[in-house]
Formats: C-alpha cells, sequence, structure tokens
C-alpha cells in the first residue's frame, strides 16, 4: 500500500516532529525540521534495529508520530495495535505534508509540553494494569555470552555480604547451547535447574532469558525440524550464524514453544525476558497466512497461556505497538554498553548515548502500558561516563536492574548501586518538555 496524505500542517523555525521507532531498539525522539534523524548504518542494523523501508531523507514514525508546531500538537497514529502503519512528515511546497501507509486517526492537543501529549494520547489509546517491580540483578553486562551457573551464584552471595537489595536474578544470553535450542546448556554452563532452585533457597525469584521467536541456522532445533521455520526469512546475522524466525502458527512449533516455557516454569523460573521479538512480526509465508503483527501477537498469546498470568513477561527487541497488552514490562531502548558511543555510530547499537536519549523519549509509556525497561545500572569503574549512566537511571522511571560483578565495584559503585536497587513505581512519571 503507497502513502496518502493525511495532513497538511504549516510550519516555522520552532516545529519539532516526534518520530517513534518500531520497536525497542529503533532510535525515538523530537526533532527539528533541520535535523537529520537516525538511520540504519548497515544492512543487518537495518533488519535487527528498524522497520523495513525505512530511509533518509523524511521523518517516519511507526504507528506514531507528532507535530508541535504553531502552539498545537497534532498526533498521527495507528487505531489499533493490529495494524502499525507507517506515518511519514516532509516539507513539499511550503507546507509540512504527514501521510500514511495505512488508516492513521488524527488529534490535536493544546498542551504546552508535547511528551504530556504524546502521553494524553498513550492513555487514549489502551491502558493497562501495571505491577511493582522490586529491584533486580541481571547477568549480561556482568558475564556477555560466558556466563556460568557459578558466576551467577557468586554474585547472589555477595548481595547479603553488601546489604544489596535483590528481588529477582535474571539469568541472560549465554546459557543455552544454541540459539533455538533452549532446553539444552552450554556444555560448560552448569544447570540452569539447579540455578533456578539455588536462587530461590536465597529468597529470591529466578528469572531467564529467551529469544522466543529465533532458530540459530546451526542449531538443533533449525536441522530437525525445518518445517517449524518461515521458510526464506531471515531476522539477521548473529552469534556468527543467520537467524531464522520460528513460525508459531504452525501447530507443531507452537507446541513446542509452548512446551519450552511450560519447563522452564516448573524448574522455578517466573520472569522471562523476551528478546528479539521484532522477529516473530517479520513479514513472511507462514503455515497460516496471516501477516507478521498478527502472527506476533498469536506468538506472544501463546507464551502468556504456558506461563499463566501471574508470571512476568518481559518485552525486549519488541515492536512497541503491537506489544500492547502482552507484556508486564518493556525495554523502551537500544542496549546500554561500557562505551557511551557505538563504533558505528548508529544509534540503534549498543551504546549509552542511544539507550538515554531513546528512553527519554520514551518515559510516556511508563504507568500506562506497562513498566518501563531503560536498561541496566553499570558502574563498574571501567564504564565510560558511569556517573551519568547512573544519574539516567536514577532520573527515569521503570525497573532498576544492576548488571555488575558485584566484586569489581568500588566504593563509588557499590554505594550507588545500593542507592538505585529500589521497586519500581507503577504510576506514570512526570515528563520534561522535549526543550526542557
Amino acid at each position: 500500500m503507497g502513502f496518502s496524505t493525511v495532513a497538511e500542517l504549516g510550519y516555522d523555525a520552532t516545529t519539532l516532529v516526534f518520530e517513534h521507532g518500531w520497536q525497542s531498539w529503533s532510535p525515538s525522539g523530537w526533532y527539528r525540521l533541520d535535523d537529520s534523524p537516525p538511520r540504519p548504518t548497515a544492512p543487518n542494523h537495518h533488519v535487527m534495529a528498524y522497520r523495513p523501508g525505512i530511509a533518509a531523507g523524511r521523518f517516519q514514525g511507526e504507528g506514531l508520530l507528532a507535530v508541535a508546531t504553531g502552539g498545537e500538537v497534532v498526533v498521527a497514529a495507528a487505531t489499533s495495535p493490529d495494524a502499525v502503519p507507517s506515518i511519514r512528515a516532509e516539507v513539499r511546497d511550503g507546507r509540512l505534508v504527514i501521510s500514511a501507509d495505512g488508516e492513521v486517526k488524527l488529534t490535536t492537543s493544546t498542551q504546552t509540553n508535547p511528551n504530556q501529549a504524546l502521553a494524553d494520547w498513550a492513555e487514549a489509546f489502551g491502558t493497562t494494569p501495571v505491577r511493582v517491580f522490586g529491584p533486580s540483578w541481571c547477568s549480561w553486562y556482568a558475564y556477555w555470552g560466558k556466563v556460568t551457573e557459578r558466576d551467577v551464584m557468586n554474585d547472589v552471595r555477595q548481595f547479603d555480604q553488601h546489604d544489596l537489595s535483590v528481588d529477582l536474578v535474571l539469568l541472560d544470553e549465554g546459557y543455552q547451547a544454541d540459539i533455538g535450542d533452549w532446553l539444552t546448556p552450554r556444555d560448560d554452563f552448569g544447570s540452569t535447574v539447579r540455578l533456578a532452585a539455588d536462587i530461590r533457597s536465597s529468597g529470591r525469584r529466578a528469572g531467564i532469558w529467551v529469544a522466543p521467536f529465533l532458530v540459530g541456522s546451526a542449531s538443533e532445533t533449525a536441522r530437525r525440524h525445518p518445517d517449524w521455520l518461515v521458510p526464506g526469512i531471515s531476522a539477521g546475522t548473529n552469534w556468527g550464524q543467520e537467524q531464522l524466525v520460528l513460525d508459531v502458527t504452525h501447530p507443531g512449533a507452537a507446541q513446542h514453544l509452548q512446551d519450552v516455557f511450560t519447563e522452564l516454569c516448573r524448574q522455578g523460573y517466573d520472569h522471562f525476558k523476551l528478546d528479539f521479538l521484532y522477529a516473530g512480526a517479520i513479514e513472511g509465508p507462514r503455515h497460516e497466512p496471516i501477516d507478521g503483527i498478527a502472527a506476533y501477537r498469536h506468538g506472544m498469546r501463546l507464551l502468556r497461556q504456558a506461563v499463566g498470568p501471574n508470571r512476568i513477561l518481559h518485552g525486549c527487541g519488541a515492536p512497541i505497538l503491537p506489544s500492547l497488552g502482552l507484556v508486564d514490562c518493556m525495554r523502551i531502548s537500544p542496549d546500554t554498553d561500557p562505551l557511551v558511543d557505538p563504533p558505528s555510530g548508529d544509534i540503534s547499537q549498543p551504546g549509552q548515548r542511544g539507550a538515554r536519549s531513546t528512553s527519554v523519549a520514551r518515559e510516556f509509556l511508563h504507568g500506562r502500558w506497562w513498566a518501563n525497561d531503560s536498561d541496566c545500572l553499570i558502574v563498574r569503574p571501567d564504564i565510560q561516563q558511569r556517573e551519568r549512566w547512573a544519574d539516567h537511571i536514577d532520573a527515569g522511571p521503570g525497573l532498576r536492574m544492576s548488571s555488575d560483578p558485584i566484586g569489581e565495584l568500588d566504593r563509588w559503585g557499590l554505594d550507588r548501586t545500593r542507592e538505585l536497587l529500589v521497586p519500581s513505581s507503577p504510576r506514570p512519571h512526570p515528563l520534561k518538555d522535549p526543550d526542557a
């Protein structure tokens, strides 16, 4: 479907455009008309962090684009999480033209703070009950993909030694033998069953990372069940191999997905960080002829059925609008990193700068759609600008999750971690004006 004009607006030097990215890692923010909004710097970045079809030379929001001009905020947005049009804004013949490739609804706000206009739109679009989350610790930035059972329990023992409040211990990526083989631990990892039991014995909850819609091309799952995959579709290259897409409309694949999560629940995990979820929404020829967003929402409902209503689904790398009502908390930024800037210059990639800017731009979602996750607190001495990153976590709403090896923290890092490990608030966050 092509783009059709939905509005023509006046503009001046103070006009701002809000561009909302497709998924967790896609850059989002307010821009002046002479700005060049972030775009992918490599084809693999485009696949893994942006929606297909985004290009330089115009502003483009996925399901949401807003313009603050002339004392008003005009919001152009999807009418449902089931269909998410791309919405563009560009100057033509002295007017700012908004166009879309699907149905959108226009609303006009006189809010003096454009971010509050976005919050008002979000509440009108749909709200869900928001849970309170206790402070957490995550293995990712501490041990990356080389994490072991012993590493995690070494840190768990140090929480009490250093008076660190930790409710949830999240085993992140690296424990699995391959992407898609979730119930087979890496040979030198240890036991996910024993780890969950030991975490729970410490008086804490156990969480685990899964990328449920990815299947590595070299995995046992891909080798044994090629019929479970969306044919001809790649979700990008990572872990040294092409990532394929699980077809959740295939009865065998759907049953497999639910069996994996039923078993992880049985092992004692009750918080599931679901990563690279964008893969589930990629268009392709599935067993049932439905579009990518419908397939994604179907897959997420299968997961909810498997884990039940009380366990936590934590979205990451996830299409934002299509996830409404399906997750309890949501990463609303790209990954942070020990480095401020990603070497590629693409702020959808891991780095503190993009993680800061996009999570601030999406603060309006917290307490309305879910609890925001602005990524982990990392403050060990080798982290660039660690004071600024800690201040960013302190100022934002949502989850508080440390991800340092506790033994590598100096006195300042321990004190700051202890100070920031507090429960999340279920309430919406006071929003700053984008010009502030």
